[in-house]
């Protein structure tokens, strides 16, 4: 257990105070009691107290699919709702710019601990329940999953309505390059298809919409070990 909580630490470090958010920067606030740390590898939502790092507990969860990943980066719970219904008993939302994401109770238990969701975090209903009595609007959520939001260690090819971590990601680094003049936010629209073209015009690139092996190579995105 040593270990893995230094991992966790050292994510939480890194996230807190280099704003590893993949662009995201939300002016987060970490003065509530707790912070929840998601770590999708491991497929476990840990509750950590916020002035002393410790955890609290950790619990599993189901994660995104591949085509439909979870939303990486640092967030904060926007509400939160007592139902019964396919989403399980509770819900936690998070303020991600691209999509209605959560952390929520399930119907279906036995797709904890596999990828399994449309991007959304499962757990089993007494486990939401319980983190929902513990956590309010406002906290910190840290969503980690490797370089990039690299889960599986290969790059999507996106297109033109894609959203995600690895389309803000891109977003960054052509903003980086000045080619990005727009806000960030994980979208794949108008704005960003101009850009893709204009920066593969520039760099005698294969012209199209679809940003795949030959952009990520050229923007030096290389997927991580």
């Amino acid at each position: 257990m040593h270990v893995k909580n230094t991992i966790i630490f050292t994510i939480i470090f890194l996230f807190i105070n280099y704003n590893l958010t993949f662009a995201v920067n939300l002016n987060t606030n970490y003065e509530k009691p707790y912070v929840i740390l998601i770590d999708l590898n491991e497929r476990c939502l840990f509750l950590i107290k916020s002035n002393s790092k410790k955890i609290i507990k950790s619990y599993p969860i189901a994660s995104g699919k591949n085509k439909t990943p979870s939303p990486i980066g640092t967030w904060k719970i926007i509400d939160k709702g007592a139902w019964s219904n396919a989403f399980g008993t509770r819900w936690m939302g998070l303020n991600v710019p691209w999509g209605n994401y959560g952390i929520h109770g399930t119907s279906n238990p036995s797709s904890i601990g596999t990828p399994a969701s449309m991007g959304c975090i499962r757990m089993n209903n007494g486990d939401a329940e319980d983190l929902y009595d513990r956590v309010s609007p406002g906290t910190v959520v840290i969503i980690y999953g490797g370089a990039y939001g690299l889960q599986y260690n290969h790059f999507r090819t996106l297109s033109p309505g894609n959203t995600g971590t690895d389309v803000l990601e891109v977003q960054r680094v052509l903003k980086n390059k000045g080619y990005y003049p727009y806000n960030l936010d994980g979208i794949y629209g108008d704005c960003l298809k101009k850009s893709v073209i204009q920066y593969e015009l520039d760099n005698h690139l294969t012209i199209t919409h679809d940003i795949n092996h030959e952009l990520y190579n050229a923007l030096n995105m290389l997927p991580f070990e």
